[in-house]
């Protein structure tokens, strides 16, 4: 492989501008760049919650997740590339079905936290919700694939079930919210 970032700094972005993957230039503060931003933002958090203590069946999911948001991230920096495709989508499913079949039904709504991890991924959840958002913005305005918005959807439910299962297998109760005007 050649050497792809030989050079860090460019300078051509001095004018408020950034490059696409297809070589055009748009404001930094776009839709597209504000869109590739929190798909970015959240792999860094799934980056952090890969530093704490991931159960053994989360970890290989986690990792597939982050190239696959590298590539969701491909597809907004070049307008019309396509690179998910559908078995990504029932992948994150499958995987929904399989850990969710371990749980307890909820009852009760939850707030983020118990462990470390757990909050790590419940904040991963909200990024992801917070990216998926704008990407729809994105939508409205520019064509997105519609992978890449199934995938965003089935993510944060998949980051949902992820953080129970982390607190379970940790032995930590998921922390319930208690409505104070019941």
């Amino acid at each position: 492989m050649a050497n792809r970032l030989s050079k860090i700094y460019t300078r051509t972005g001095d004018d408020g501008t950034t490059g696409l993957g297809d070589g055009s230039r748009i404001n930094k503060d776009s839709l597209r760049v504000e869109a590739m931003g929190d798909v970015d933002e959240l792999n860094s958090v799934i980056g952090i919650l890969l530093t704490e203590a991931v159960p053994d069946i989360l970890r290989p999911t986690l990792i597939q997740i982050q190239h696959d948001l590298f590539n969701v991230g491909g597809e907004i920096c070049i307008p019309g590339y396509v690179i998910l495709h559908q078995e990504r989508i029932e992948n994150l499913e499958e995987i929904i079905d399989a850990l969710n079949a371990n749980l307890a039904p909820l009852k009760e709504f939850i707030l983020p936290g118990g462990t470390k991890a757990a909050a790590y991924c419940h904040l991963a959840r909200t990024v992801c919700r917070r990216a998926e958002r704008k990407l729809v913005e994105l939508h409205r305005n520019e064509k997105v694939t519609d992978i890449s918005l199934q995938y965003l959807n089935r993510l944060s439910d998949l980051l949902f079930v992820m953080c129970r299962i982390i607190n379970k297998e940790a032995g930590i109760n998921d922390v319930l919210w208690k409505n104070e005007h019941d």
